[in-house]
């Protein structure tokens, strides 16, 4: 299925029945303007770099590499998070919980928050380990993303600017966060919850977040080995809308700063769509 165009967007602050919308076609010149965009931006550094941005309001996507498996690093406690939360959902565990002497729900704080390995692990082990967690995904028709090893297990292991465990492709991590999103897998309470701690991410502050403009929520959880740098969340932009962004970075010198402006590019883009919306509309009063 090819992406639908950008420009199919609800306003709002204007008038609650405004639509501006245009045909579904099979390409759209804002995704491939934005595409170029960013495909420059990542030519000009070293490394690699898999992007996926995907609009929660009307489902456009632009990927760069997006069927390329990246290493996910901690990115990956969102899978892990996601899959503790739906057996909350299902009653067969709760938040008040005692893992390792702690409530779950302050150990997947510690995770989410902090990126927290030893808590991560403590949560991974309750679940019955990488398998327990990949045969979530599966059932979620989660596909392209691969889980083996604990943290620990990880991060004992060396090589993994060309790992082929534990990784994912940025449209699988995309998709995951669509799902997230829109109560695909997960209840009203336990999305909010876990938004809640994704928009308290203290880690990684030089990635998403740093070139957006101040008070843009930003919903992310961050994922660093040597040479292995990511980001993944949401981004809120001035009219409510939100966009998904997946970006793994692998190699090369300065990721966060090329994560950030990344962020920003896609940022830009969604936002001037609102804005172009809302000029069209004022010339057709």
């Amino acid at each position: 299925m090819r992406p639908r165009p950008l420009c199919k967007l609800l306003t709002r602050g204007i008038a609650a029945s405004i639509l501006v919308s245009a045909p579904a076609v099979a390409t759209s010149p804002e995704l491939i303007s934005l595409e170029r965009e960013l495909s420059t931006l990542v030519a000009g550094r070293s490394g690699s770099y898999g992007i996926a941005a995907l609009d929660l309001r009307d489902g456009s996507m632009v990927s760069i590499n997006g069927d390329t498996p990246f290493a996910m690093a901690s990115t990956v406690k969102l899978a892990i998070a996601a899959a503790y939360l739906a057996d909350v959902d299902q009653g067969r565990r709760g938040l008040s919980d005692m893992i390792a002497g702690r409530p779950a729900a302050k150990v997947m704080e510690l995770m989410i928050i902090r990126s927290d390995n030893q808590a991560t692990d403590q949560l991974l082990a309750t679940l019955g380990g990488p398998a327990a967690v990949q045969q979530w995904l599966l059932t979620q028709k989660i596909a392209g993303i691969r889980i083996d090893r604990s943290i620990a297990q990880l991060l004992r292991d060396k090589g993994h600017l060309a790992d082929s465990k534990d990784v994912a492709t940025p449209v699988a991590m995309v998709t995951l966060l669509t799902k997230l999103d829109n109560g695909t897998i997960l209840t009203a309470q336990s999305r909010a919850f876990l938004l809640d701690l994704m928009n308290r991410c203290a880690t990684g502050t030089r990635r998403i977040r740093a070139l957006l403009p101040a008070g843009t929520r930003v919903e992310n959880k961050t994922g660093t080995l040597d040479g292995i740098t990511n980001d993944v969340g949401f981004m809120t932009m001035p009219d409510g809308r939100r966009v998904a962004v997946a970006v793994f970075a692998r190699g090369g010198r300065d990721r966060q700063p090329a994560i950030a402006e990344v962020a920003r590019v896609i940022y830009n883009r969604f936002a001037d769509s609102v804005r172009n919306a809302v000029t069209l509309f004022m010339k057709m009063r």
